[in-house]
This record gives structure tokens, sequence and C-alpha cells, in this order.
């Protein structure tokens, strides 16, 4: 079984990918983390996060194993690596490892931002996780502050905002809903509400196959 879970900055889909693989024995991909490697990389060597020939290296030459969430998880980080994403040849240079990681029995949950659109449009299940920009930039700012970062809260607003434009701009697989993924909407849930909400929708789409 595949399911794939797409949304905006901080909806909740990383954590739903986590709990539903736990809960049904699957394998987990934070694809967001893909990118947010290439865009560490790119400005850990001192280069700009719009630099595309940089970026598209770094795409290349990435290794999946080994990331440091906490770092990657930075503001500074998740700012360029929407940069990095829109360029095509760092999309190309990750697509084909994160379809050889869902095709692996038996199955995977996979969540970023094309999942269901692009990389597995032939997922059994499809979830399109959203909230307003105000909850979400709340949950960002808590996570930061959790870590002791001083971030103030409308500065994460304002980020949210600016990635939900250039990632649902974007001209190769911006952010949206497939067709036929369900739209789960978590501004006024809770993890555990959430993934209860996220299992009901798996379990009816299993009933119907």
């Amino acid at each position: 079984m595949i399911i794939a879970i797409d949304g905006p900055a901080a909806s909740g889909k990383g954590t739903l990918g986590k709990r539903l693989a736990a809960h049904y024995g699957l394998r987990h991909l934070d694809t967001g983390l893909l990118y947010r490697a290439v865009a560490h990389a790119v400005l850990s060597a001192g280069h700009a996060a719009d630099d595309r020939s940089r970026a598209a290296a770094a795409a290349q030459a990435l290794d999946p194993t080994g990331f440091d969430e906490a770092v990657l998880k930075s503001q500074a980080v998740g700012e360029a690596s929407s940069v990095v994403s829109a360029f095509p040849e760092v999309r190309a240079a990750l697509f084909a490892f994160q379809q050889e990681f869902a095709a692996e029995p038996p199955g995977a949950v996979l969540d970023g931002r094309d999942i269901g659109t692009v990389i597995c449009p032939q997922a059994d299940v499809k979830i399109f996780v959203t909230a307003s920009p105000e909850a979400r930039a709340h949950r960002r700012w808590l996570e930061f502050s959790a870590r002791g970062l001083p971030v103030a809260e409308a500065e994460v607003l304002a980020d949210i905002r600016r990635r939900d434009e250039r990632d649902s701009g974007r001209a190769v697989a911006p952010l949206k809903a497939a067709d036929d993924a369900h739209v789960l909407d978590t501004t006024e849930l809770d993890v555990e509400a959430a993934v209860a909400a996220a299992i009901v929708l798996v379990e009816a789409r299993r009933s119907r196959a």
C-alpha cells in the first residue's frame, strides 16, 4: 500500500506521515527533508539558495542517509528549500529515489508537496493536508520555541505565506491537491484527532479495494 500525503508547510503532514506509517507497518519518507538537505548543502558551501547550478549539483550528490533533522528544520534552511525545490534539475535528480522508495514492498507513506500528483499518482490513498496560515505559523513557532530558537511568530507567518505562494506558483510540480485526493483540514484538530481522521480516510479507501 502506498499512501501519499501532500500539503503546505507546517500543515502537519510530516507528523501524520510518521503516525500512519507506524500504524500500518509501512516505511516513511519525509520528502521535504531531501530538498532541505539540498538547500543546506548549498548554503553550507557559501552559495545563495537561488544558485541553480549549485543546487542541481547538490541534488545529484545527495546521500539520503544520516540526515540531521534538527539542522535541516531551521527556518533559514526551510526558506532556502522552497527556493531550490522550484528548480526542475533538482526535482529531476530526486525523482527516481522517491519513486523507488515507494515501490519497495510492503509499501510506504510519503509526504511532500507533489506526491499524489507527480511522484506517486498511482498511490492507493491520497490525502491533502491543509490548515490556515495562522494555525500553521503558530505550530511552527512553537516548534522553534521548543528548540530555543528566538523567532517572532509574525516572522514565521510571513515566511509561511511566502512559501505558500512560491510552492503553489512554481512551474514544475506545484503544490496542489490531486483530483482524487481527500482534503483534510487540520486547523481545528490536534495531532490525535488528525491521525484518527486520516485513518478513517485510509480505511474507507481499503474497504473499496
